[in-house]
């Protein structure tokens, strides 16, 4: 026999203090009884209740909260080997770590919101593969391709700013490093998400969409932050911001929001772009766009599934209770 929830199993240690219960009560009752008055005299008075059918409901009811608590535990008996078959597209994600990504111009900051996007994304997915690329000067694929979510997002809490060894911010070489993390002899089934702030160093981010969609790679784009402007902040080793970048003259460094570039990249490719917004409805309009898309057998997996028979169980509790209220505890006349 299987249990499908066998934690519920643990209440069967309910059974022996259901038993000392009734068993200390029926103490109780008989000392009351004895101070009441003479203890024959009062089994006399009492001659229509029947002291074994009083033991045999008590039986009853103990039985048959066993066998409510083993259906609660949903005992499974005999199996059958299912074959699953699980379709849906590769889905890498591109998270841009670089220092631009700690203004606060979104709380707390603009790479804690690109996390948090990613995170419910993730949350969103129903047997599409996921992969997470983390970029700044450099690229690095933290998670490749997977269909398990909680490995992705495991890679994903690791992600901190700084975490690349080249600062900078090169857009064109994450989606170009992303690319390498798809099949290559497919030529669709591939979605590239990129949260960034769109602040590329001369690395042409429009040539490599445009390679990418040779590939067959479309590419949504999630502009995080905003472009009147904010200040870089620059943490102590205690994380808390210790003064703000400044260039080589001395002036404060503005990081703006460049939807241009962005907005361009996703037309590249036929995608789309969208800005961060608190209520993540870019989330539900990028997984709607996924979810329409043509879909690839990702896996194949055979199972074991069994047959539930907790319906048994719990009829043999309903007629035990059934018989204990119809019993009562009465002498016939």
């Amino acid at each position: 026999m299987h249990w499908g929830l066998p934690v519920y199993l643990n209440f069967l240690l309910l059974i022996p203090a259901a038993i000392a219960f009734f068993i200390l009560a029926g103490i109780t009752k008989r000392k009351k009884i004895e101070k009441f008055g003479d203890i024959a005299l009062m089994e006399k008075l009492s001659f229509s209740k029947s002291l074994i059918k009083e033991r045999v409901r008590k039986v009853l009811i103990i039985i048959a909260l066993s066998f409510l608590i083993l259906a609660l535990a949903r005992p499974q008996i005999g199996a059958r080997l299912t074959m699953t078959k699980r379709y849906g597209v590769d889905i890498m994600i591109a998270v841009d770590t670089s220092s631009s990504m700690l203004a606060e111009d979104i709380k707390p900051n603009r790479l804690e919101k690109a996390k948090l996007e990613i995170s419910s994304l993730i949350d969103k997915l129903k047997g599409d593969r996921a992969g997470i690329l983390t970029f700044a000067g450099d690229s690095f694929v933290q998670c490749p391709l997977t269909l398990d979510y909680s490995a992705a997002k495991m890679f994903l809490s690791i992600i901190e700013p700084g975490m690349m060894p080249r600062p900078g911010t090169a857009i064109g070489d994450a989606i170009k490093k992303a690319a390498e993390g798809f099949t290559k002899k497919e030529r669709k089934h591939k979605v590239l998400i990129l949260l960034t702030d769109g602040e590329d160093h001369d690395t042409n981010p429009a040539d490599a969409a445009n390679e990418a969609k040779k590939e067959g790679i479309i590419i949504y784009t999630i502009g995080i932050g905003t472009s009147k402007g904010e200040p870089i902040p620059v943490l102590d080793e205690t994380g808390k911001i210790k003064e703000y970048k400044k260039d080589k003259n001395g002036e404060v460094v503005m990081t703006k929001l460049n939807e241009a570039m962005l907005q361009k990249i996703a037309l590249i490719t036929d995608g789309k772009y969208y800005h961060a917004t608190a209520n993540e409805f870019e989330l539900d309009k990028i997984y709607d766009e996924i979810s329409k898309m043509e879909k690839k057998e990702l896996s194949n997996r055979l199972f074991t599934q069994y047959e539930d028979r907790f319906q048994y169980f719990l009829g043999i509790a309903f007629i035990l209770l059934c018989v204990e209220f119809i019993i009562g505890d009465r002498k016939k006349k």
